[in-house]
């Protein structure tokens, strides 16, 4: 395929899969659950930090971590108390277990109380054409205050040259704006032009079968190599394609 069927064919693929359709099988229905902003965007945050493994399962915790906080996400982040975390300690997902779900409750209380919410952090330092400097900074202020070490794994870090996969989804479900359903887009002073491709083993595997990726590991060097590429197809609204490259790995097997 040339550049041109190329983008005619994922242009295809955005259409196919960026639809309501989507929403039932994916974690972007849990922020989909509620309708005051704070709300939607804690859910969209704590669903997309366990958003790695079987699908199913990701999106059976991100519910239990809903009523763990009575579906009321931002009430009870700003209003918990000692015996409310405690309540906590049983959950996991994989390696986010309790204390992590608990050091994330006080860390997202923090960005409210002392940062002015969640918008605000990703929106002071963002870039033209990236938020990968965005999402370094808001990891240091989001642990800004005690905290498990262990716990900070959990939030990547691009300028260490990690894809920050979870992070970037997570992002294309606050910032983009369309007419489709699946993306919130609540998030009105981020551009949709400065979203990085949310780089997982799909999307990359895809992305390296359609010429669009050389590098061989799904690190910040190849989310770089790809965004570029994305960016000369549809520089306003580049994060689309996650649909066609996910959508052809996932659901097609391409």
């Amino acid at each position: 395929m040339n550049k041109s069927e190329l983008k005619d064919f994922l242009d295809e693929k955005v259409v196919q899969y960026n639809n309501q359709d989507f929403i039932e099988s994916d974690p972007v229905q849990i922020p989909h659950l509620f309708t005051q902003k704070e709300d939607i965007e804690i859910a969209g945050f704590l669903s997309a930090t366990i958003a790695w493994g079987n699908r199913k399962m990701i999106i059976k915790n991100s519910h239990q971590m809903m009523e763990l906080m009575g579906n009321t996400p931002y009430d009870f982040i700003m209003s918990h108390s000692d015996e409310d975390l405690e309540r906590l300690e049983n959950f996991v997902h994989r390696t986010f277990n309790g204390k992590d779900f608990g050091g994330f409750i006080k860390g997202l209380k923090h960005i409210y109380q002392n940062h002015n919410g969640l918008e605000a952090v990703f929106a002071k330092h963002q870039e033209a054409d990236s938020l990968q400097k965005s999402i370094s900074e808001f990891k240091k202020i989001f642990f800004e205050i005690d905290h498990l070490p262990r716990t900070q794994k959990h939030i990547s870090d691009p300028l260490n040259n990690s894809a920050a996969k979870r992070i970037n989804m997570y992002l294309r479900w606050m910032v983009r704006q369309d007419t489709k359903g699946v993306d919130l887009g609540i998030w009105k002073t981020i551009s949709p032009a400065a979203l990085s491709c949310p780089l997982d083993v799909h999307s990359g595997n895809v992305a390296r079968k359609l010429g669009l990726l050389t590098r061989k590991q799904n690190d910040g060097k190849a989310l770089a190599e790809l965004d570029l590429k994305l960016r000369e197809m549809d520089s306003k609204d580049p994060v689309k394609y996650d649909f066609a490259l996910f959508g052809l790995g996932v659901f097609e097997g391409f």
